[in-house]
């Protein structure tokens, strides 16, 4: 079942875009961490709406974690985290499902001292198993540990759907 379709995710991104100016509005930067493909792929569009709102810099790098097994591989940063130093980051992914995925894709934040962190996801769920709250939120769910959500925005039309 189709939950969102691709108007509805371009008007979450533009509602979460404003939300992230409004409180970050007196920055001189901010560095978007997409988690994985698609969580990479939402952050950049986050960073196009943001462009178009703001003259603050946006910057964009990707973070590698094996969701399945977060401590099995090394996770990744593309940009060195000394980047991220007195630094606003948002991580950002498509889904929050029991919050594993996002808990793990902290572990190389903690190196350094941001000036804040916080989490944008597309779809929220509540199943949450590690203690991660999002602060940017399109769709907010209450689904049954049977169920998947299918986020789609890597290519064609974007979609998210309920299995």
């Amino acid at each position: 079942m189709k939950i969102l379709n691709q108007q509805q995710i371009t008007q979450k991104i533009k509602r979460l875009a404003i939300e992230m100016l409004e409180n970050n509005y007196e920055e001189r930067e901010i560095q978007l961490v997409g988690i994985n493909d698609r969580g990479y792929t939402f952050a950049q569009l986050l960073q196009e709406q943001l462009q178009q709102i703001t003259k603050i810099p946006i910057l964009l790098t990707r973070l590698r974690v094996n969701p399945a097994e977060p401590l099995g591989a090394p996770i990744e940063v593309e940009m060195s985290v000394e980047n991220f130093q007195n630094k606003v980051v948002i991580l950002v992914d498509d889904v929050a499902n029991t919050g594993r995925t996002l808990f793990y894709a902290f572990k190389p934040i903690l190196e350094i001292l941001p000036k804040k962190v916080q989490v944008a996801v597309l779809v929220d769920r509540t199943h949450k198993l590690f203690p991660i709250q999002a602060d940017y939120v399109g769709l907010s769910l209450a689904t049954t540990l049977k169920e998947n959500i299918d986020v789609q925005i890597l290519e064609g039309e974007q979609a998210v759907f309920l299995n």
